[in-house]
């Protein structure tokens, strides 16, 4: 007997029976990029009722590290355009996370699709990444 692996496939997002219906206040911690983004996302989260409490932390680190793109990008313009090689490495983890979080929370085009939401009609007012 053969074992069926989901190698590769992402399961449906689906609404779930414990969503929140309201959005809770951004993490008092937060830097005003990421209280920026979470006030972005969330709303989007909670119409899509696929954002849980348990949910929480994962979408903390989702505008943490979208708020650390942000800020060192602001940094690099700061500084005349040059580019830090030691910035341009927690940047690229950074957008790696954010972006790898965006998809588990139904924050990118691919990942929408997967739960049937129609694309925005501002698609670049919507992409994570927009730094």
């Amino acid at each position: 007997m053969s074992a069926v692996t989901l190698r590769g496939l992402k399961p449906t997002l689906t609404a779930d029976a414990e969503a929140l219906t309201k959005a809770p206040p951004a993490p008092g911690y937060f830097s005003l990029h990421a209280k920026a983004e979470w006030k972005r996302v969330m709303p989007q989260l909670i119409a899509r009722r696929i954002i849980t409490r348990a949910d929480l932390a994962g979408v903390e680190a989702y505008c943490s590290a979208v708020s650390i793109c942000r800020q060192i990008e602001e940094d690099r313009r700061a500084a005349g355009g040059v580019i830090d090689k030691t910035a341009f490495g927690i940047w690229n983890r950074a957008a790696q996370t954010a972006r790898q979080l965006a998809s588990e929370y139904g924050l990118t085009p691919t990942s929408r699709a997967r739960i049937g939401s129609a694309p925005p009609e501002d698609a670049e007012a919507d992409d994570p990444l927009a730094v």
